[in-house]
Order: C-alpha cells, then structure tokens, then sequence
C-alpha cells in the first residue's frame, strides 16, 4: 500500500463521504482523531462520510488536505 493516495472522482454527496471515510480508514484513524487534527467535531466527521449535503465546502477541502485525499470533479 502507499502513501499517495489516488485520485478519486467525486459527483455525489455521498461519494464524497465514501472517499473520506475510505482515505481515513486507510490511515487507520477514527473519526475522533481525524476531527482532532483538522479542527472540526466528530459530529461533522460523521455527516460528511455519511453524504450529507450541509457540510460546509472549506470544512470538506480541510479534511482532504488533511487526509492528504486529491479530488476530481467528473463529468
């Protein structure tokens, strides 16, 4: 397994979670933890891996930076 993570195509809420909670599994960390280091509640961890669409855009592209997760937008 590696480090890089691959380029994961987002077009839905919900792909978007599937991406998160994939990359944060990938490093083995739980939602706390992952809340801790990006700044944000458990809480908004969860609403983004379970697709909802209220989670704030910046929140979002926070956890990808800091999951270290490159998104694309598809067609």
């Amino acid at each position: 397994m590696t480090d890089t993570p691959e380029v994961t195509d987002v077009t839905t809420p919900a792909a978007l979670g599937q991406a998160v909670r994939a990359r944060r599994k990938q490093l083995k960390m739980t939602q706390e933890q992952l809340a801790m280091s990006s700044g944000i509640s458990a809480v908004t961890v969860g609403a983004i891996e379970n697709g909802k669409e209220t989670a704030r855009l910046g929140l979002v592209l926070q956890l990808c930076r800091d999951l270290g997760l490159r998104l694309r937008a598809g067609a």
